[in-house]
């Protein structure tokens, strides 16, 4: 008898880079802190849709476009995203994988990110730029968990392809890569510290 594992959910992380990646993480994170600063319509548009945080989705999405610190950060992940594609066994067809969408968040304590996917994009993903000890990781869903509507709960020593969660830890200077369908969220920061992130999204149309 074989068990086979069939249509299986890719996720890539790795570091940005070395001592390059660093600096260019210093230069995010004032140009993050600065943004919130500046952004008025931003901290209204967040004030409605991401109680006690900052996000710049509504106002400044496209920060690859507006800031040479961020086309830094894209032409590093440019690199990591080609990889994913190539993992994912994905055919172009003589066309790029582009940054279409660039966007700061910032979560002091209890602020929390919800359940949501990226439609009309490939791949979307993040980028951490400062993780306080103890800050929530990105929690993924298996996409199947709506089908399953007579399944028993899993073991608690499930291994973890077959948990219907998994949550994937934030670490500062790292990338995290997902196909932009993959629904999941952020729990709420249970630290003083501000967990601050860039978001991104890839497509080839």
């Amino acid at each position: 008898m074989v068990v086979q594992k069939l249509f299986p959910t890719l996720v890539y992380s790795a570091r940005l880079g070395a001592a390059a990646g660093d600096k260019l993480g210093a230069r995010l994170l004032r140009e993050c802190l600065q943004l919130r600063e500046d952004d008025a319509a931003g901290r209204r548009w967040s004030a409605q849709r991401y109680p006690g945080g900052y996000t710049s989705y509504g106002s400044a999405h496209r920060m690859h476009r507006m800031s040479p610190t961020f086309a830094a950060l894209e032409r590093a992940i440019d690199r990591h995203v080609a990889r994913f594609a190539r993992s994912l066994e994905l055919d172009l067809t003589g066309r790029k994988l582009a940054m279409t969408d660039c966007w700061v968040n910032i979560m002091p304590r209890g602020t929390a990110h919800g359940l949501h996917l990226h439609p009309l994009s490939t791949i979307s993903g993040t980028y951490y730029v400062r993780t306080p000890r103890g800050s929530p990781g990105l929690k993924l869903e298996d996409p199947r968990l709506e089908r399953m509507m007579a399944a028993p709960p899993r073991s608690a020593r499930a291994a973890r392809e077959n948990r219907p969660w998994v949550a994937m830890p934030a670490a500062a200077g790292s990338v995290l890569l997902f196909e932009s369908w993959l629904r999941h969220e952020v729990a709420a920061n249970p630290v003083a510290g501000e967990r601050i992130s860039v978001s991104f999204n890839y497509s080839w149309f």
